[in-house]
């Protein structure tokens, strides 16, 4: 027996079809590059508040108002994204430029939204050398910053590990990875093991992830292990504070910038371990200055990966800031650019998937015991340790407590303060 469609059932079906029809056929308006360029130089302007901020924002006028693409899409390509290495914000502004200008139309995006960080960040280093910071009121307003970015990179370690660290054996893997490196183990015998470990522990083969664990130790004894915070010798880092800094050629800013770049998992934070490793470790700079280029980073519109700026001109001056800034954003750029329709099948690869996972882990740890290390640097420049604790917890209180996209910067700018009126004990 045939039954006939109610009107309602009709009008329904074809509004169905004409929303499917709109989501697939969503996509960006014919844009010049230069257009482009404008276009995402907005959002680098704008850029204020961190990845989640950037991202919504970038989801709110493109997604939402403009349609260039569908929420599902961005949501996939968002989660593509998560997983690989690199700032999610940079990445999703290259992938949605090459859907309105190809290849050439995500570079421009990609240019547009980091452009003005880059700029402002480079203008901020040039001051911070033309200005001595030694003399008497500056000196406490950037000790109180170095404060507040102890308490940055702890709330950052709390959130990024809320994400990553999702079962006993991640969780397990972090902590392991953050007394490995206090021990002074290298962050390539400790990562590669963090992701095999985890994949062999999603697998149920704990014998053969007990056995990776062995033979990381053992590489680990046999390489030596370096100068971490819990070894007898004194820190590398406080060793490269007690040292003149020494100038870097753009090779080797550039390549350093590439491995922290390629490392970054989960945010831009996860680069801070790779990049101080070279730039403290190699008597680039000093704890003192990478925390200041770290607080400058957190005031800017700007990913927070864009201290590596200053860190670049701190150690090979204006060349030295490009060709570190260059060799950072490099991956994120060539992920987008080269892989392009491969990128979205990454999600679907689960054994990747757990490896990433568990490098992402490991990567947790790495912060956590950098955390620690710098904190421990910042503690013996203080002239009194209850003032700088005041600083600590109101920093940490701001950063918990308010919910606003300007708390990073308000943070900073307020342990400035407190730094000149307490002059941190002095």
């Amino acid at each position: 027996m045939n039954v006939s469609p109610t009107s309602a059932q009709v009008q329904t079906e074809a509004a169905g079809k004409v929303g499917a029809a709109e989501t697939s056929d969503l996509s960006p308006p014919a844009l010049s590059p230069w257009q482009i360029f404008v276009r995402f130089l907005r959002f680098g302007l704008l850029a204020w508040g961190g990845p989640v901020a950037q991202i919504a924002m970038i989801r709110r006028e493109l997604v939402d108002e403009e349609r260039w693409l569908s929420s599902g899409r961005f949501n996939r390509l968002l989660a593509v994204y998560q997983v690989l290495p690199g700032p999610e914000a940079h990445e999703l502004c290259v992938h949605i430029g090459m859907l309105a200008g190809k290849r050439l139309g995500g570079l421009m995006a990609g240019l547009g939204f980091m452009l003005p960080g880059f700029v402002l960040m480079f203008a901020l280093s040039w001051l911070y050398f033309t200005i001595d910071i030694t003399q008497s009121t500056l000196g406490p307003i950037f000790l109180g910053v170095q404060v507040a970015v102890i308490a940055l990179i702890v709330r950052a370690v709390h959130r990024i590990g809320e994400h990553i660290l999702l079962d006993g054996w991640l969780w397990g893997i972090g902590v392991a990875s953050a007394l490995a490196a206090l021990l002074g183990t290298s962050f390539w015998i400790t990562l590669p093991a963090a992701g095999i470990v985890y994949v062999l522990a999603r697998q149920r083969q704990v014998a053969l992830a007990v056995a990776v664990l062995a033979a990381a130790g053992t590489v680990a004894y046999l390489v030596g292990p370096g100068n971490g915070l819990l070894q007898p010798l004194v820190p590398a880092a406080s060793q490269a504070a007690q040292a003149a800094t020494q100038s870097a050629t753009w090779r080797a800013l550039f390549l350093a910038g590439l491995k922290a770049g390629l490392l970054t998992f989960g945010g831009a934070y996860t680069a801070i371990p790779f990049l101080r490793d070279d730039a403290v470790g190699r008597g680039w700079m000093t704890d003192a200055q990478f925390l200041d280029g770290l607080a400058l980073s957190g005031i800017l519109p700007a990913p927070l990966i864009i201290f590596s700026t200053f860190v670049g001109y701190v150690a090979g001056g204006p060349l030295g800031a490009v060709a570190m800034t260059a060799g950072i954003f490099l991956p994120a750029f060539g992920f987008s650019l080269i892989l392009y329709d491969r990128l979205e099948r990454v999600v679907e690869n689960r054994t990747l998937h757990g490896f990433l996972e568990g490098v992402a882990a490991g990567v947790v740890g790495l912060i956590a015991a950098t955390t620690v290390e710098l904190a421990v640097a910042v503690v013996q420049r203080l002239p009194s340790l209850p003032s700088g604790m005041l600083v600590f917890v109101l920093t940490l209180a701001v950063l918990y407590l308010w919910k606003s996209k300007l708390n990073v910067v308000f943070a900073v700018l307020i342990s400035g303060f407190l730094g000149w009126v307490l002059a941190i004990g002095g």
